[in-house]
């Protein structure tokens, strides 16, 4: 499900001002990054390897694992 956070961003990156639409896309990475952190941590508790997340996100283990592993 989007969240309203992001379907209000995603509007923004579709703003005739080019900057004002910049900010939105920055604005969107910072939400995708916190809502996958929030993915990866959950999917740890529920059991799955990092390989397992590594492969849904179409990354090396070693990279999830380096992003994530500390949390």
């Amino acid at each position: 499900m989007v969240s309203a956070t992001l379907r209000t961003l995603v509007a923004g990156a579709d703003a005739q001002d080019p900057i004002q639409a910049l900010r939105a896309i920055r604005s969107m990475r910072r939400e995708i990054d916190r809502v996958e952190a929030i993915a990866v941590r959950r999917a740890r508790a529920a059991g799955a390897s990092w390989r397992l997340i590594a492969l849904a996100l179409e990354v090396s283990k070693q990279a999830v694992h380096k992003k994530y592993g500390r949390a």
